[in-house]
């Protein structure tokens, strides 16, 4: 059966068509317009154009591809509105109902970290581990749990908001941190996404860097990046160093733009096991083997 997958990022939004062995018969992308009805239409277009391309040769025949969604944020099971996102035109939706409404078809809808974690734990860096928390660390960060190959909601559907649990074991110039968009201060996703890396640099510094420019500059040799780097570091390694004491996952799988950082997984896990709450802590920690192909695979797989 063909499944098709859609990733809706803040930036842009992606559907994919796959067989159920995790081949692409089609893909394509489009900037997100930033604005729902036009977001709705954008992606019932991406999915009719990923299908009709990979039935195009008349080998992939009925009945309908199944459909998944990954996006920001979550939908309560209390009222069914679309919340936590910070894609923030679609809180207070029925985003999946109008999506199914749009496409006439069923629709399955996980957070875009879940999605993550579900394709690395199904093929991708994390197969064959019986438990993997998934990472997003881009614009704002995320997680996933997946158990057995199968994710785990939660009962009110917030398993894995990893993102905006607060800094652990805080110096005195990190409390009570920054105000989050979610309104509350010193949230994870303002200290260890890429614009919270940003965000200190330039509060420390003065010096207005992307990530990826910190990172070159930290390369460089540059005594102010190298200073940066290691605070996020700690931060990040204190982050999931409670995600180990909770959950203690095998595998620990990065996605988003620092997750190609390659010192990150020489240098994190000495940062993270003086908090784990064990004699011995042996979690792997690898990149996303999908890379930002992994949120459109993990909404596909979202039928299972």
């Amino acid at each position: 059966m063909l499944r098709i997958g859609v990733d809706f990022g803040g930036t842009k939004i992606e559907a994919a068509a796959l067989l159920p062995d995790g081949t692409f018969l089609s893909r394509h992308r489009a900037p997100n317009p930033g604005d729902y009805v036009a977001a709705l239409t954008l992606v019932r277009d991406l999915i009719a154009r990923v299908e009709a391309e990979a039935r195009a040769d008349g080998s992939i025949a009925e009945p309908p591809p199944t459909i998944g969604i990954g996006s920001p944020g979550s939908t309560s099971p209390r009222t069914g509105l679309m919340r936590n996102s910070n894609s923030l035109y679609l809180n207070g939706r029925t985003f999946r109902e109008d999506l199914q409404t749009v496409l006439e078809r069923p629709v399955r809808l996980a957070n875009d970290a879940n999605c993550l974690a579900l394709s690395e734990a199904v093929d991708g860096a994390a197969e064959g581990a019986s438990s993997v928390f998934g990472v997003i660390i881009g614009t704002g960060c995320g997680g996933g749990v997946v158990v057995g190959q199968r994710l785990l909601d939660g009962a009110n559907g917030i398993a894995g908001e990893w993102g905006h649990m607060p800094l652990p074991w805080p110096g005195p110039d990190e409390h009570p941190g920054p105000p989050c968009w979610c309104g509350l201060h010193g949230c994870l996703e303002t200290w260890v996404s890429g614009s919270g890396f940003a965000r200190d640099f330039c509060a420390t510094t003065g010096r207005d860097l992307k990530g990826e420019a910190i990172i070159d500059t930290m390369r460089a040799g540059d005594p102010e990046a190298i200073a940066a780097f290691d605070r996020f570091l700690s931060r990040l390694g204190r982050s999931l160093a409670v995600v180990a004491n909770l959950f203690d996952p095998d595998v620990i799988v990065f996605g988003g733009g620092l997750s190609n950082v390659g010192e990150i997984y020489e240098r994190l896990p000495g940062l993270i096991a003086p908090y784990v709450f064990s004699d011995v802590w042996e979690a792997r920690l690898v990149p996303a083997r999908w890379g930002d192909s992994s949120g459109v695979r993990g909404a596909a797989y979202l039928w299972g």
